[in-house]
């Protein structure tokens, strides 16, 4: 089976419906988040690139087809119109590493009705979860105000694959490194990591596994310095790093405090560091990290060199899911809309444009930007096909770095954030308007239909309504 079956059962059921009432028109679908977490001032478009893989691929074949009719429980020839089906469609997006807000499409897919719809699933999944991780990475970042940060959240995020993606948004945010193997090969990020106190516990003393440690790493060298005594660690380490030579200890050797007080230990260590002549040796600060804990230690001025952030970044701890939406705006030409309470969306293909200061504003898709105005949608992907090359992390990274820079400095805060709000155009508002006046018009007529009583007529074969 292929990643078609990788979907919600409705989405199979409703595709199923539209090939059987010949519904094959252009629709569009528009994924965007209703409202952006409780302290967080932005978010940070990811997830595209995989998004993009699973459209391009996507193709239903016949093993997919025997398991959608054991789900839905019919015979396979009911299922049968599914066979083959793939993505023929156009893809217009925000590019990964942009900084989006509350209501602003992050993408738009237009395709023969089935196919949108089919697609739901997946792409919604793979640009909700990892705007959410790349948006928490971002704030650590910031909050390290030049500090950097790596990852460590392969064994605690929910699943490899999870895994591997926390380390290249990280990378993407501005990490400077993943304890992620498989993703520093593949991806060519750093690969960072220390040691674990299991080792520390494996020899006779602390002394001797440090010493055993550097005899293996003759190049910068990490000690973890919290198996037993903190404060004492940070002797023994001094101790073992002075004993080695310059050229074997380098640059980049450190100690790494990974629990207790770690503004006081970190004082301490340098303390004992300075003392023994090892002014460059780094103080590497983990264990339970996150950007508020961060945010902390660097208002304090506690000098830790850099911060391995886990768990809590890895699985948007505080924040782990977005209030995201893929909905219909258009189907055959016929602009869409939802008119429930608290989810009301709007109609119609859009762009969004951005705007000096951050004043964005949510227009159609065929509408000229506002003075100062730039379109962020760009289009992906044209008859199921890429428009262009894969970008870099590179070049992921360098526009979330300036559309950070430009981000007003309240939608910056780590605590208490003041998000930006976009606003939406005269010709969107029109538009929207007009479709919840004809959706009214025609609820309010149907509903007059049926509530005209009907009256009874006595026949010869007996009373007949009417």
């Amino acid at each position: 089976m292929s990643d078609a079956t990788t979907t919600d059962l409705y989405e199979v059921t409703m595709a199923m419906s539209y090939l059987r009432e010949g519904m094959n028109g252009p629709a569009t679908f528009s994924l965007f988040v209703r409202d952006l977490p409780t302290e967080r001032g932005f978010l940070v478009a990811a997830g595209l690139e995989s998004a993009l893989d699973y459209l391009s691929g996507l193709q239903v074949g016949p093993e997919d087809v025997d398991a959608f009719a054991s789900a839905v429980r019919r015979p396979r020839r009911d299922l049968q119109p599914l066979l083959g089906l793939e993505f023929t469609g156009d893809v217009r997006a925000v590019p990964e590493g942009r900084i989006v807000l509350a209501g602003e499409p992050l993408l738009e897919v237009t395709a023969p009705l089935p196919q949108a719809q089919l697609a739901e699933t997946y792409v919604l999944n793979q640009l909700s979860h990892q705007t959410t991780i790349a948006s928490k990475a971002a704030r650590c970042v910031l909050a390290a105000a030049g500090h950097p940060v790596v990852d460590f959240s392969l064994r605690r995020t929910h699943g490899p694959q999870a895994g591997f993606q926390a380390a290249r948004l990280g990378a993407m945010v501005g990490f400077a490194g993943t304890s992620n193997v498989a993703a520093a090969t593949a991806l060519g990020i750093p690969a960072v990591g220390t040691m674990a106190h299991s080792f520390v516990e494996a020899f006779a003393t602390e002394e001797d596994a440090f010493r055993a440690f550097a005899r293996s790493h003759p190049g910068p060298v990490t000690l973890l310095v919290d198996t037993y005594d903190t404060e004492e660690g940070v002797r023994v380490a001094a101790r073992v790093l002075r004993d080695l030579d310059h050229a074997a200890r380098g640059p980049g050797s450190a100690v790494r405090l990974d629990s207790g007080d770690l503004g006081a230990l970190a004082i301490r260590a340098r303390s004992v560091l300075d003392d023994a002549g090892l002014p460059d040796v780094r103080i590497i600060a983990s264990g339970g990290l996150d950007e508020y804990a961060v945010d902390e230690l660097v208002c304090r001025g506690v000098p830790i060199d850099t911060y391995a952030v886990g768990t809590r970044v890895g699985v948007s701890a505080d924040a782990p899911y977005l209030d995201s939406a893929y909905k219909m705006v258009e189907y055959d030409g016929r602009p869409v809309m939802k008119l429930s309470s608290a989810k009301v969306t709007a109609p119609g293909p859009k762009q969004v444009f951005r705007c000096p200061g951050y004043a964005d504003v949510i227009g159609l898709a065929d509408e000229q930007p506002p003075d100062g105005g730039m379109p962020l949608l760009e289009t992906v992907m044209r008859g199921g096909q890429r428009t262009g090359t894969r970008p870099t992390l590179d070049e992921c990274r360098e526009r979330c770095t300036a559309d950070l820079g430009e981000l007003p400095s309240a939608a910056r805060r780590i605590r208490a954030p003041v998000a930006p709000r976009a606003t939406a155009s005269e010709r969107l508002s029109t538009l929207a308007a007009r479709v919840r006046r004809r959706i009214e018009e025609q609820t309010a007529a149907a509903s007059a239909r049926s509530s005209v009583p009907q009256r009874t007529v006595s026949g010869p074969h007996g009373s007949v309504s009417r």
